[in-house]
């Protein structure tokens, strides 16, 4: 068994904070308590995000922008007043620019609609990356089959990061966008976002983030990243599901046609046309998920309290003592890069003879819950020639003894699974 290095000393105490957790009180069927290593698909969330919702229901419910009484003001103030926690959370220079969504699939997908669809036409080039999420490259591939552009994919190396000598090549052709993640979520491999958008804006492209696995660990800026979009979820970041978000350049959006059309995205409606509102709301078709923006202002709190610059570092020693410990087993290989300073606190690994959903069900067992799969990222696994990994992901409510579990539930599936005779 590999031993968890004593010298790793996370930041915050995962163990103190999983008392904020509910979830926590749950038994499992294993009769252990659940260590949760599967935030990288979606996040616990904590007692203050849950009765945020619970209070916008039950004591500040009514649809928003349209009443003229108490209870629509307040809560359209409570609405508005997530956008703008958000905005700050990001360094957005205007909660304007802020739109809520879905999730960060939608994101994507109202600007490959919107934006794509306007500017991109036969024979551009569109660019994305060989470790994109399925979210981030399907939506590409149809707008490139719906107009006649050129989709390429920006290779990457054989420890998981962009191979930037591909991305330089590629960019001299003058591509109109640059689509790609700030965070792997199948190798955990942290891009330079900052100097990419620099040469993809050298070369007269727009990029697009997708943050969906940088914003709930990180302190992120969109100024500082030098984005032109970005993407995000909510349920990623202690917050509800339903709610997600599209940062855009003001200047950008305000181009931009309506994704949705209907009620609440109009100026003005005749028999014969229709104007537009302005941003953001001229891309918030309909009633919006009112107590989810609530509820993720509530987790924006929550993780403010925290610190980000403390999150980061919390999940990077979480990382460093994983690693460390997983690179002694024999038979464990480990994917992405092994620099803590460009791997999240995402770790995808397979073990030798055993097929990575027998892993996560011996694990389940044990009381640990991980992903088995391909990460809705499957040309990731088609460059490692894997059908899948098994993914550990850690968050703020994880702790050293979650990383002693986890390595002692690889020795058990190895035993397990070991030949006889």
């Amino acid at each position: 068994m590999a031993t968890v290095s004593p010298a790793a000393s996370p930041i915050l105490d995962g163990s103190a904070l999983r008392a904020d957790f509910p979830v926590f009180e749950r038994p499992t069927r294993s009769g252990k308590l659940l260590a949760f290593l599967d935030s990288a698909a979606s996040s616990q969330k904590p007692r203050a995000v849950i009765e945020a919702i619970a209070d916008a229901y039950g004591h500040h419910y009514a649809n928003v922008h349209r009443g003229i009484y108490e209870l629509s003001e307040d809560a359209t103030a409570r609405f508005e007043g997530a956008r703008k926690r958000l905005a700050r959370f990001i360094g957005a220079p205007s909660s304007r620019e802020v739109i809520f969504v879905r999730n960060a699939t939608e994101a994507i997908n109202l600007v490959a609609f919107s934006w794509g669809r306007a500017n991109v036409g036969r024979g551009d080039l569109i660019l994305s990356t060989e470790m994109e999420h399925h979210a981030n490259l399907v939506p590409w591939q149809q707008l490139a089959a719906e107009t006649g552009a050129t989709l390429e994919y920006v290779a990457i190396t054989d420890d998981g990061r962009i191979d930037m000598t591909d991305l330089h090549r590629r960019l001299q052709r003058g591509p109109k966008l640059l689509a790609i993640s700030q965070v792997s979520n199948a190798l955990g491999t942290i891009n330079p976002i900052a100097e990419i958008a620099r040469l993809a804006h050298e070369a007269g492209a727009l990029i697009l983030v997708d943050a969906a696995q940088s914003v709930p660990h990180m302190p992120i800026s969109v100024l500082e990243l030098d984005a032109d979009f970005l993407a995000l979820s909510g349920h990623k970041m202690l917050g509800p599901s339903g709610i997600g978000a599209l940062w855009g350049r003001r200047s950008l959006l305000d181009a931009m046609p309506p994704f949705l059309t209907g009620g609440s995205m109009i100026s003005r409606v005749t028999l014969s046309g229709t104007t537009w509102n302005e941003v953001p709301w001229k891309f918030e078709a309909g009633t919006p998920a009112i107590a989810e923006a609530i509820g993720l202002a509530a987790a924006i709190d929550y993780l403010e309290g925290l610190g980000m610059a403390n999150v980061r570092e919390h999940e990077r020693l979480l990382f460093e003592s994983a690693w460390a410990a997983l690179s002694k087993i024999d038979g464990v290989r480990l994917l992405g890069p092994a620099d803590p300073d460009q791997h999240a606190g995402v770790l995808s690994f397979v073990v030798a003879g055993i097929h990575p959903h027998d892993v996560a069900t011996v694990f389940d067992r044990e009381g640990i819950a991980v992903r088995a799969g391909h990460h809705c990222a499957q040309p990731v696994m088609l460059h490692y020639d894997l059908p899948a990994t098994t993914r550990a992901s850690f968050y703020v409510y994880n702790d050293l003894d979650d990383v002693h579990r986890l390595t002692d539930a690889i020795g058990t599936c190895q035993k397990l699974f070991a030949p006889h005779g």
